[in-house]
């Protein structure tokens, strides 16, 4: 498979997948938020004075009802909201670093290439012709050699299961099917944090349980904003709780599941 697009159409081509492990990344990341306050548009603040720190492979569950401010928090984690923040000439502390680099347009290639953000909806992050060169699509942005990006891609996919899937289209593929090759996608580029948005969210029990394994053996950060609770108590060892954009809890996963008034209060449980 021609996954830089030039030269002979081998868009057919198998690929040669080797057996080894799961993909390895840099190193794992470390995590700062202090005082991030902040609205779209001027209109309403959908956070307020978030404030947390996360160490690397930290694994954390951010809950929250609807509109807590999960997703918007998430983005902020991965630069995508870098205009948000003070400029490098403020005398005022960035409200968001990753490993110490300030979460600004400035280095927000650095940072997306150390956090990866899946989102909930695979639609917004799928758009390759074939599962394989949608996987490509991030390498092929990191100056990375032909045979680098090659052994990328199918190590990804070895890693969600996805193997025998390089050359499917993608329009030909369940939900369960989408969500893994994205989060493939993230993968390839190596990132040491994983920043999931609601990644379980209408699959079945297998496309579940598919994931759950998957995300099982990452030994990166992980963060992960979700409502299923069992999933919680399965991948994390710490929750952090959003309620109208402010930080209510953040404690250990077995207090935070432990405790029924807090779940109750902030809309968690039925």
């Amino acid at each position: 498979m021609d996954i830089s697009g030039r030269g002979t159409d081998t868009s057919r081509r198998p690929f040669t997948i080797p057996r080894h492990r799961f993909s390895t990344m840099t190193h794992a990341v470390a995590i700062d938020v202090q005082e991030l306050t902040f609205g779209y548009g001027g209109g309403p603040e959908v956070l307020r004075d978030v404030s947390f720190r996360i160490t690397p492979s930290e694994r954390v569950a951010l809950l929250g009802p609807s509109g807590a401010g999960k997703s918007t928090l998430l983005l902020h984690l991965n630069a995508l909201l870098p205009e948000t923040l003070p400029p490098p000439s403020s005398q005022s502390p960035p409200p968001v670093t990753i490993d110490d680099l300030p979460a600004t347009s400035e280095h927000a290639a650095e940072i997306r290439r150390r956090v990866g953000v899946l989102f909930q909806n695979p639609t917004d992050q799928l758009f390759g012709a074939t599962v394989g060169r949608d996987v490509a699509f991030g390498p092929l942005h990191l100056d990375l050699n032909s045979d680098e990006i090659q052994a990328r891609v199918t190590q990804a996919l070895i890693d969600v299961k996805l193997e025998a899937f390089a050359e499917r289209d993608t329009a030909r593929l369940s939900l369960g099917e989408r969500k893994r090759a994205c989060l493939a996608g993230v993968l390839a580029c190596r990132p040491g944090c994983l920043a999931l948005d609601e990644p379980f969210a209408n699959l079945d029990p297998r496309g579940r349980r598919q994931l759950r394994d998957i995300l099982g053996d990452f030994s990166g950060t992980l963060i992960l904003a979700t409502h299923d609770l069992g999933l919680v108590r399965d991948l994390t060892d710490r929750v952090i709780v959003l309620d109208g954009g402010r930080l209510c809890a953040d404690a250990a996963t077995e207090v935070i599941l432990g405790d029924d008034q807090l779940l109750e209060r902030h809309g968690l449980v039925a």
